[in-house]
């Protein structure tokens, strides 16, 4: 069963990935945007990464491997995708940086232990069957007082579900999006975490993609759609932000929010 699900992953990465043109990725945005929240608060947390060997786990086009590189990490770009390890190779020579690819499953990582000062990986933990397995492979090969970073969706909000039943054609039938209370495992193994939720009331946008500008969500990711328009979609997003600030402050509403982000050291 695992080995179809992983066989289901790559087949479909492997097409999203022949239709990439790294040409029109602007690297800086995924992590500077407003709209970029989860990057921005890891980037808080992670402190100095100059010089220090990252692994970039499910690097997709590799966007996170290129900004880091470019800003003097060593990176090591990995992807259960051949073709994205690729992209993401072709996107760091256009941006003029280099960095090491290898394709890797997050699940039984081919790396020592302790080899890694930080270990980062974005939207990947709900393509993975049992996402502890990769949390615990992230903490063997990080070196004591590394740290792991990543970001994925949350399971609980019925709007954000309701968009998951509509854009079946830009995401995998296997996605299993996280339950909060990852958060407590992950808290079981490192000796630091520090966590926030995103997207609450600023998930409007979403609902204006498709009930005002008529955006099909099978047509467009509405994931990238925030990156790529950021600044038409920063006054929204700003005003909405501040209601997001409040409305954590309540009992359980974190777990409303569309994405989790954890920086946690070993």
């Amino acid at each position: 069963m695992q080995d179809d699900t992983l066989s289901r992953e790559r087949q479909f990465h492997d097409r999203w990935a022949s239709s990439i043109e790294v040409d029109g990725i602007r690297v800086a945005d995924y992590f500077e945007a407003c709209t970029a929240p989860e990057n921005r608060f890891i980037l808080r947390n992670m402190g100095d990464f100059r010089g220090k060997r990252l692994l970039d786990l499910g690097c997709g086009a590799g966007e996170n491997s290129v900004y880091f590189a470019q800003r003097g990490a060593n990176c090591v770009a990995t992807d259960y995708s051949p073709g994205m390890v690729e992209v993401a190779l072709e996107l760091a020579e256009s941006n003029g940086v280099a960095i090491e690819g290898q394709v890797a499953n997050a699940m039984a990582l081919d790396f020592p232990d302790n080899s890694f000062d930080f270990v980062y990986a974005s939207n990947l933990l709900h393509h993975i069957s049992d996402p502890k397995i990769a949390i615990r492979e992230m903490h063997r090969v990080l070196k004591p007082g590394g740290k792991a970073c990543f970001w994925d969706p949350l399971k609980h909000n019925p709007a954000i579900n309701i968009y998951r039943r509509m854009a079946t054609q830009v995401r995998t039938e296997d996605e299993m999006p996280l339950d909060i209370n990852i958060v407590n495992y992950v808290r079981s193994l490192y000796s630091e975490t520090v966590w926030d939720a995103f997207w609450i009331a600023t998930l409007w946008i979403f609902v204006r993609f498709y009930l005002i500008e008529k955006v099909n969500p099978n047509q467009e990711r509405y994931w990238k759609k925030i990156i790529i328009e950021q600044q038409r979609l920063q006054p929204a997003y700003r005003r909405l932000e501040q209601w997001d600030r409040l409305l954590k402050q309540l009992p359980l509403m974190k777990r409303m929010a569309w994405n989790l982000a954890v920086v946690a050291t070993k």
